[in-house]
């Protein structure tokens, strides 16, 4: 009779929070490039008018082009990180968006530029729920957020770099070069996962490291679970607010103010580095508090709408830095909160998926808001489209409300098992 097959060990102390250490480190860097990307297009809008006679509505659909396809790609990212595996995924994913990236710089009509942005938010639409299904293998739940929140707030720093990196190789060779330099980066990164990243932790492991299939779910029976779509619509109203910041006050401060690319780079990083802060701030509070992401997304969304109201119509260029900051930072705050509950409620299973329902989303926000405010600062004024963006702070609160506040709640929500080894903790049973 065969001797029964005993569970593999946990992973050592030291080894351990070495796995996550360099997950941690390699996931920022890919995150901080993949934002970087996306974040250039919005700096050169103003070039982009006109080289290509372009009006402000016309840019907005050169931003929603990219969301369109991210949008459209996450929920197949997430089947595909559930069939191949994170890893394998997350090296695609950084392959082929630094590719059109590149390929943006080349870019000759409105069409050309439109078919490319829409293969580069193809090629970064599988990326998310690959990346978040990396971070989960190789994280304990207890520790999920804080990892996440340090990767995340690699976003807001490349809010933070891209400009001040970009406008001054944008003045020196041109609106095309930005997008070379970047697409380099890319590769750069795609290197550093493929050689560093560590193995998942025991338990974890998909159909990448067993070389078989894993049991998965039914995308149907994944997709009817109400709850996340309630969990998407929040990311919705947060994703409307920083996308709606992110594509026009570049042009807002160009056109309203007289700032040029450079001096507008420095005023952007100011809230930026706000929201770097308030994103690992939340991911520290979320796991403190064990979910129950509504004390943390109310009233931060609360202070972002009336400080979104004060940006809009202040009359000063320093009063419009102030209250956008503190905009952003309260904002910022739901980030890593929204996630919270899914990944630590989901089955291992499901991570890939059910993440990229909550991610797609933020990516419909950010196909819906940049043409609308571009549409009302056309027919009205820059203060009427920065209004606009009261109503994410609203949906966002709202859904907070709305939805299970821990692991537990979610999973008899969802219809999850009540236990999975690799997801339950101690605070579920708290």
């Amino acid at each position: 009779m065969p001797a029964p097959t005993l569970p593999a060990p946990p992973a050592a102390p030291s080894a351990h929070r070495r796995t996550v250490r360099v997950t941690v480190v390699l996931l920022f860097a890919a995150w901080l490039v993949d934002y970087a990307d996306r974040l250039v297009i919005n700096l050169v809008l103003p070039f982009l008018g006109t080289e290509f006679d372009l009006d402000r509505t016309q840019q907005g659909l050169v931003v929603s082009a990219f969301f369109l396809a991210y949008a459209l790609c996450q929920i197949p990212g997430g089947l595909l990180a559930d069939r191949f595996g994170g890893r394998r995924v997350t090296l695609w994913a950084l392959l082929t968006w630094s590719v059109f990236t590149a390929l943006t710089g080349f870019a000759w009509s409105f069409a050309v530029l439109l078919a490319l942005r829409f293969a580069f938010g193809a090629a970064e639409g599988i990326f998310p729920p690959a990346a978040m299904k990396v971070l989960v293998e190789r994280t304990r739940p207890e520790e999920r957020m804080s990892a996440n929140g340090t990767v995340m707030s690699s976003n807001a720093l490349a809010a933070v770099i891209t400009p001040l990196a970009v406008a001054p190789l944008v003045a020196v060779f041109g609106w095309r070069s930005a997008f070379w330099s970047t697409a380099a980066l890319g590769v750069l990164a795609l290197v550093a996962v493929r050689l560093w990243l560590p193995a998942p932790l025991p338990g974890t492991e998909t159909a990448e490291d067993t070389g078989g299939g894993t049991a998965r779910p039914a995308l149907r029976a994944v997709l009817r679970k109400g709850v996340l779509w309630r969990f998407a619509l929040m990311m919705f109203g947060y994703n409307t607010i920083v996308w709606g910041l992110n594509t026009w006050v570049p042009s807002y401060l160009s056109e309203e103010h007289g700032v040029s690319l450079t001096s507008a780079g420095a005023l952007i990083a100011v809230p930026a580095l706000g929201a770097a802060l308030a994103t690992v701030l939340g991911g520290r509070l979320v796991d403190r508090l064990g979910g129950h992401h509504r004390r943390i997304i109310v009233p931060g969304m609360t202070v972002a709408a009336g400080a979104l109201l004060l940006m809009a119509n202040a009359p000063s260029l320093l009063g419009f830095v102030v209250f956008g900051t503190v905009a952003v930072f309260a904002a910022s705050l739901a980030y890593m909160p929204i996630f919270a509950v899914p990944l630590a409620g989901l089955s291992p299973a499901s991570v890939g998926v059910g993440s990229a329902v909550v991610i797609f989303g933020g990516q419909v926000a950010g196909m819906v808001a940049p043409p609308v405010m571009g549409a009302l600062a056309d027919a009205f004024s820059f203060q009427v489209a920065f209004g606009f963006l009261v109503l994410g702070a609203l949906i966002a609160a709202v859904m907070a409300c709305l939805t299970p506040q821990d692991a537990a709640a979610f999973r008899a929500a969802a219809g999850e098992p009540t236990t999975h080894p690799s997801l339950s903790t101690a605070k579920d049973s708290a």
